[in-house]
């Protein structure tokens, strides 16, 4: 008789370092031979109160001995409803009704339902470097790497992408890059997708895996004005820029913009699965009866982690918090970039910041920032890269970094810079 193998993970994965953790603390993962790592990664934003908030693991505990699983579609459970009733409170406008889902991408799938049902129309516009997610629906909607969609097309009909407003990428001021965007949005209006068959615009106010790369004030306001106009759904994906990230509670609130849906996951619940499609009750009304629902989503523990995460980021003014720690980070990586011509850009809000590595012609540079990664987690700080040729070494730490940290990790990260100068 034959004996199987151990079980292996798949050789798909990419690994973003080699660190093998056995715990988490605050802002630090700890190894296996116990080597202390500065977490500049928060899990891609994930872990936003920090790694193992006393608040959140005591409110997981409480509700793992009361009820793990109680599916919501088939009876009701109290943390969902709490939950509910405080993230009501969070939301911009008449928005005011949520579905609950486990990860990102289900919501956004989610919203491609609501919005093409609601709408009755099918066309989806989408912007150039966004994210949406991994399965197929909201894979057709993302652009920020071609390494995501390679030997899988043709993708989902009906989306159009069209420019956003990457100055440092098209080499324009900022003025010039929304104008020349928002031209084109309504040459697409006029050529591709008229506005009669076009459901929704689904943008990040500062995209993520795209290069960290926030929307210019005028461009969103543009999409507002164009969706208010035509009748077009605008879909704020808030995933990876909400729940604090940019100094502001969402990240659409640096802007004069409110959005008819908030597509919301990561921070939510500090590490635990959940995510979140919100509404006006009007609107998700005109969804189709039966065609939100999963297995998993507003799991009892999730949302009772979710309710925790609530109370600390306002208890310790996270956000508030983001923005003094986040404005602290960007004056020292701008400072940084005097001496360091391969910082050939410093950008975004809050703790969600961006440094695009260029070469001597200012051409993009992934290899040189997969080198800095590399001195970084040597010397005890993790970070991640992004943007379509990896170059954007992306600053995504705990709301809960205080200045010190941000001290420490730049302090490496410049050391990191001169070891590997050619």
């Amino acid at each position: 008789m034959t004996q199987n193998a151990p079980g292996r993970l798949s050789p798909l994965l990419q690994q973003a370092t080699h660190v093998r953790v056995e715990r988490g603390e605050g802002c630090y993962l700890f190894d296996s031979d116990g080597k202390q790592y500065l977490d500049f990664t928060s899990g891609i934003g994930v872990t936003s109160t920090g790694h193992c908030h006393p608040r959140v693991v005591a409110a997981a505990q409480e509700q793992i001995a009361k009820v793990i699983h109680a599916q919501y579609t088939t009876v009701m459970h109290e943390p969902l409803l709490r939950l509910t009733e405080r993230l009501g409170e969070k939301m911009p406008g008449d928005i005011d009704t949520l579905f609950y889902a486990s990860a990102g991408t289900e919501v956004a799938e989610a919203g491609i339902r609501l919005a093409r049902q609601a709408t009755g129309r099918q066309n989806l516009i989408v912007f150039h470097g966004g994210f949406h997610g991994r399965t197929m629906g909201a894979l057709s909607l993302t652009t920020s790497s071609v390494g995501l969609r390679n030997g899988l097309q043709p993708m989902m009909g009906g989306v159009v992408v069209a420019p956003f407003p990457n100055a440092f990428r098209y080499g324009w001021d900022e003025g010039a890059c929304t104008e020349f965007c928002l031209d084109e949005l309504d040459y697409i209006f006029k050529t591709y997708s008229h506005p009669d068959e076009t459901a929704a615009m689904l943008v990040e106010p500062v995209q993520g895996e795209g290069g960290y790369v926030p929307a210019t004030p005028g461009f969103l306001e543009g999409l507002r004005e164009r969706a208010d106009k035509h009748g077009i759904l605008l879909v704020m994906d808030e995933v990876q820029a909400g729940y604090g990230r940019t100094g502001r509670f969402w990240g659409h609130q640096h802007y004069d913009v409110v959005p008819d849906v908030i597509m919301t996951a990561k921070g939510l619940a500090s590490g635990f699965p959940l995510s979140g499609l919100a509404a006006s009750n009007e609107l998700m009304s005109k969804g189709f009866m039966g065609s939100q629902g999963g297995t998993y989503g507003g799991n009892a523990v999730a949302c009772a982690a979710a309710l925790a995460t609530l109370d600390v980021i306002e208890e310790e003014n996270l956000v508030e918090r983001a923005e003094h720690t986040g404005g602290d980070l960007m004056a020292k990586l701008e400072t940084l970039q005097q001496n360091h011509p391969c910082m050939g850009d410093v950008r975004g809000k809050g703790l969600m910041l961006g440094v695009e590595i260029v070469d001597d012609d200012f051409n993009a540079d992934g290899g040189r920032a997969g080198r800095i990664l590399a001195e970084c987690e040597n010397r005890g700080l993790l970070m991640l890269r992004c943007g379509a040729d990896k170059n954007v070494v992306r600053w995504l730490p705990p709301l809960v970094v205080d200045f010190e940290h941000i001290e420490e990790a730049v302090g490496i990260f410049a050391a990191a810079l001169d070891a590997t100068a050619a």
